[in-house]
């Protein structure tokens, strides 16, 4: 049967997309070469920018392939905690821990920023910003987080994940600074918390 030229098209970018992220996760994307993408891919750097403009294009179709897998990890791990607060908690520390893979490490946390500057600026952050937003709004009108700006607050606890992140990717003993960074970012995260009986628990 024959393809429609959609399909031929889908088929070419997923097999780029594929070939480069295997490249990105293992060499990095200083020591990848578009020669490398096509060649696994069987592809001609004539495709390769056809659909992705550039090396950094191809980079970025890979690193947004890789945040929509990330995002439906966490909201399956948010959709099994037993309350709302506890379902951003466990979503944002997964956020943070997903720093230990070495995929997600090499790409999303030490090349990323590297390449496509400040993830707190990445098209796909606010989404996740937004989100988090809401949900404090509606922790807050519940009472169950103090009396703060849910806007200004979701965008904290996201520059703060997005650092802790940054930092277990890049650091010499990964294990052991994520231990520390998701203990601070939890006590962080429970200074916003107000108990049962509506108390500010600081």
């Amino acid at each position: 049967m024959r393809r429609s030229r959609k399909e031929m098209i889908a088929e070419t970018r997923a097999k780029l997309i594929a070939a480069a992220r295997q490249a990105f996760g293992t060499v990095g994307y200083a020591e990848s070469s578009m020669d490398d993408f096509t060649a696994a891919a069987g592809l001609t750097r004539g495709a390769l920018y056809h659909h992705f403009g550039d090396k950094k294009g191809l980079f970025q179709a890979v690193v947004h392939q890789i945040d929509d897998e990330m995002t439906e990890r966490l909201a399956e791990i948010s959709a099994r905690a037993p309350t709302l607060w506890q379902a951003v908690v466990d979503n944002w520390i997964a956020y943070i821990q997903m720093a230990l893979e070495p995929e997600i490490q090499r790409i999303m946390f030490r090349d990323g920023p590297a390449v496509l500057g400040d993830i707190s600026l990445w098209p796909d952050t606010n989404g996740c910003v937004m989100g988090l937003k809401e949900q404090l709004a509606e922790l807050k009108a519940d009472g169950l987080i103090v009396d703060v700006d849910p806007e200004a607050a979701a965008r904290m606890i996201n520059g703060a994940s997005i650092h802790a992140a940054t930092w277990i990717a890049s650091s010499d003993s990964p294990e052991e600074t994520s231990e520390k960074a998701v203990s601070s970012f939890r006590a962080l995260l429970e200074g916003l918390h107000v108990d049962e009986a509506g108390r500010d628990p600081r």
